[in-house]
């Protein structure tokens, strides 16, 4: 197919992996056969290889975990979520890709949403200065650089993609991929800062949104694509769709691929994410061309931006991976910086009295302590969506460490620890126990798979705080997207 079809880039869907619990040098052998089939053209131009490596690289088994934008939102610290670009890069490339599609630049305005986890804040101005990632993943540039021109410092950074533009997180009840009701000014306002900073900072390429402005697919905007995004903002990377996003330009998706194809390269989108049917558009978008729809100037501005970026990353001078990187993949560095993220990410509610001291910090030497709840011995639940699998797993999807493993690590060698998932009241009362540690929240999703008009606690959740807390000292985690 390659050598065929001069495939320039090619992707991993969430939980597209080379072999379940694949290693770093299982995914490279996949990655650089892909690359020598591209080398083996006439251009020899060698192809890019992207993955949603959105907080850390989370399809790869074994890879440092981070928390999600929402949690780093939390933190209030872009240097952290610089130093996380950087750990993230470094794993990403030690299994021989090259690009992530992150970081999410959404403002979330409705927590309903099912991405709103992937939203560093409803604020623009916190999700504007959370753009430092992309100094982590790509290396900073030096200070005389021109803005808006893409910028990746070496073999150790991957290009990045900010995305999703623009008015993802702003949709109509919260509702995925809908439609943003707001007007040109507070468009710019709310969801467009982002993407200021993200230029600025030499971002290589942005992520066209699955939704709509004002009833207009962005897939076919061409005034918000071409107009604002590449001439006003200057931006001189590529603009890729997302996935299937073209096809979803017509209702139902792929009604008329014809025209599908005309509004969205017309519109300014310079890569198409074509996941199956990618004969389909290669001949049809030569027939456009070669009819006069679309023109040579619109092809020739996607290849410029294309080779711009692929010329930025050193692909020409270094197309392979480099397998002396897979000591970075899940270090032990790494994942200290993890550490350091979920403690930073903790967002305290209430530190309840007891006795006329503070519940918190907990008495690592209590006798006997009860855990329960649906989410403290469950790895996945704690990972969420995008985690080894699009819609993230249950279990132990990867290696970590639980929250009740962390528990019993924490506490003194003599306190005894129970778990019970869903303890009843009567149990609770006579054990003896000192305080309990309920955990619970959320199963992992992603996309509009987690829209929910109903922000409430599911899996029972609501009933083992009531069955534990109400004759127990009770800390309550709560674990959501």
């Amino acid at each position: 197919v390659m050598k065929k079809y001069y495939i320039g880039s090619v992707l991993s869907g969430g939980g597209s992996v080379p072999a379940p619990k694949a290693s770093p040098a299982t995914w490279i052998n996949m990655v650089d056969d892909l690359q020598k089939g591209a080398m083996s053209t006439r251009l020899q131009i060698p192809m890019m290889y992207g993955i949603d490596a959105v907080h850390g690289h989370n399809n790869a088994y074994g890879a440092t975990m981070f928390p999600h934008n929402i949690g780093l939102g939390a933190t209030r610290d872009p240097d952290l979520a610089r130093r996380i670009g950087a750990a993230t890069a470094l794993e990403v490339r030690a299994t021989g890709i090259q690009y992530t599609f992150a970081p999410c630049v959404a403002v979330c305005r409705d927590p309903r949403w099912g991405r709103c986890y992937e939203s560093y804040s409803e604020d623009p101005k916190i999700v504007k200065a959370m753009t430092q990632i992309i100094f982590g993943l790509q290396g900073q540039p030096p200070a005389n650089s021109t803005k808006g021109v893409p910028f990746i410092a070496g073999q150790s950074n991957v290009a990045a993609c900010a995305k999703h533009f623009v008015g993802d997180g702003g949709t109509t009840n919260g509702i995925d991929e809908n439609n943003t009701v707001i007007d040109y000014k507070g468009l710019v306002n709310i969801h467009m800062t982002p993407y200021f900073d993200a230029i600025a900072k030499g971002v290589s390429t942005i992520m066209v949104s699955y939704s709509s402005w004002n009833g207009m697919k962005m897939h076919a905007n061409r005034f918000l694509v071409s107009e604002v995004l590449k001439k006003q903002l200057g931006f001189k990377g590529f603009v890729i769709s997302d996935w299937q996003g073209i096809d979803r330009i017509t209702s139902p998706p792929g009604a008329n691929y014809s025209l599908s194809v005309f509004d969205g390269v017309g519109a300014g989108i310079d890569m198409v994410m074509v996941p199956e049917n990618f004969t389909n558009f290669i001949t049809e978008l030569t027939s456009q061309v070669k009819g006069g729809l679309i023109s040579m100037t619109r092809i020739n501005d996607a290849v410029r931006r294309i080779l711009t970026v692929k010329f930025t990353m050193g692909l020409f001078e270094y197309p392979m991976a480099d397998p002396s990187l897979a000591n970075h993949f899940g270090s032990k560095e790494h994942r200290e910086l993890a550490r350091e993220a979920v403690r930073k990410s903790l967002v305290l509610l209430k530190n309840g009295k007891s006795a006329g001291k503070p519940l918190l910090p907990l008495d690592k030497n209590a006798p006997k302590i009860l855990v329960a709840g649906t989410h403290p011995n469950n790895l996945g639940y704690q990972c969420g969506g995008w985690t080894i699998e699009w819609q993230g797993l249950s279990g132990n999807s990867t290696i970590g460490t639980t929250i009740l493993q962390a528990i019993k690590f924490a506490v003194s060698p003599s306190t005894e620890v129970i778990y019970q998932q869903n303890p009843d009241a009567n149990y609770v009362k006579g054990q003896g126990f000192s305080y309990a540690i309920v955990v619970v929240g959320e199963a992992p999703y992603a996309e509009m798979n987690g829209d929910n008009l109903n922000l409430t606690i599911p899996l029972g959740g609501g009933d083992t705080i009531k069955n534990v807390c109400s004759s127990l000292k009770c800390l309550v985690i709560l674990i959501s997207g």
